[in-house]
C-alpha cells in the first residue's frame, strides 16, 4: 500500500506520539503488516518512553551500521524489529504491528552514512513485495540531511503541525523546505490550538489531511508509558489515528498513482523476503 514519512518542526508537534498512535490504530488488509521505523537522527523515544527501557538498548537502527558494511543488511533488520501488536490489548493481530527503534545517543547518526539509502531501499522492495506498510518517524529534522533520502522515495510526507500560532509559525518555513526536497507535503494537524483546518491549510497553502485530537492524558500512554485506561483503544485519541490512518494511505496512494501511472517505478534495490 504504502510507505509514508512524518516529519515536524518546532513548536513540539508530538511526531513520535502521533506515529505510535497510527502505527497501532493503521487499518491492516488481510496479511499485510505494518512498520514503524523510528528515523530521528536525533534519537529515538520508544524505548524509553512506551517501553519505558524494558528491552535495554539491545534493539535499534544503530546495529544496523554494522551489518550494513558486513553484507548482512537484511537479516540484522528484520532481527531488529519488536513486535507491538500484542502490547497490551492495542493491537489485534500476532506480530502484525512493528517497531524498528530509533538511536539512543544523536552520536550514533554519524555512522549510519550509508544505511539511510539501504534503509529506503529495503522499505521500497518491502511493501512491494513482502506486503508491508511502512511508516517512517523522521522526527524534526530526518527530512534532511542524509537522511532525507527516507523522505525523498517515500510515496507521501506529512508534517505533523500543532495549530497553534507558534507551531505555524514555525511550519511555514518546514513546508517550504519540504517541498523543495520532496515536491508535495501535506498536514497531519494536532488539533490543541484555536485554528480550523482551513485556516491552517490558507496558512500553510498545503492541505490538511487527518487531524489527531490533543489529548494529554492518552498521549502520556503513548510517550512515556503511562499507565493505561481500560478504554484507551476506544478512546478519541486512537479513533482518530484509525481515521486519520485511512486518510493518509490513500493520499499516499493518490500520490503514487500520480507520479507512477504504470505502476514501474523502481524500488531501487534488492528485494528482501519478509520474516
Amino acid at each position: 500500500m504504502a510507505v509514508i514519512a512524518l516529519a515536524g518542526c518546532s513548536g513540539a508537534p508530538g511526531v513520535t506520539t502521533s506515529a505510535l498512535a497510527l502505527l497501532l490504530s493503521w487499518p491492516l488488509e488481510a496479511g499485510r503488516r505494518m512498520i514503524l521505523a523510528e528515523c530521528d537522527p536525533d534519537g529515538g523515544a520508544v524505548l524509553h518512553g512506551l517501553l519505558q527501557g524494558t528491552l535495554g538498548d539491545r534493539y535499534g537502527l544503530r546495529n544496523l551500521s554494522v551489518a550494513a558494511r558486513t553484507g548482512e543488511f537484511s537479516d540484522a533488520f528484520w532481527r531488529q524489529l519488536i513486535d507491538l501488536s500484542g502490547d497490551d490489548g492495542m493491537a489485534d493481530s500476532p506480530r502484525n504491528r512493528l517497531l524498528l527503534p530509533g538511536l539512543t545517543d544523536p552520536a550514533q547518526a554519524a555512522s549510519l552514512g550509508s544505511v539511510w539509502k539501504m534503509l529506503a531501499q529495503m522499505f521500497r522492495g518491502i511493501e512491494a513485495e513482502a506486503a508491508h506498510d511502512v511508516l517512517i518517524d523522521l522526527g524534526r529534522r530526518g527530512a534532511f540531511g542524509p537522511s532525507g533520502v527516507l523522505a525523498e522515495r517515500a510515496d507521501a510526507v506529512f508534517l505533523v503541525v500543532r495549530n497553534t500560532l507558534r507551531c505555524l509559525q514555525a511550519a511555514q518555513g518546514r513546508v517550504r523546505a519540504l517541498q523543495e526536497r520532496v515536491g508535495d507535503v501535506s498536514v497531519l494537524m494536532v488539533n490543541e490550538g484555536p485554528y480550523p483546518a482551513g485556516e491552517v491549510q490558507r496558512v500553510l497553502q498545503v492541505s490538511v489531511i487527518a487531524t489527531l485530537p490533543y489529548a494529554p492524558k492518552d498521549a502520556r500512554v503513548l510517550s512515556d508509558g503511562a499507565e493505561q485506561h481500560r478504554h484507551f483503544t476506544r478512546s478519541p485519541l486512537m479513533k482518530a489515528a484509525r481515521t486519520g490512518g485511512t486518510l493518509l494511505a490513500q493520499r499516499a496512494a493518490m500520490r503514487r498513482a500520480r507520479l507512477d501511472p504504470r505502476g514501474l517505478r523502481a524500488t531501487g534495490g534488492e528485494v528482501t523476503h519478509a520474516r
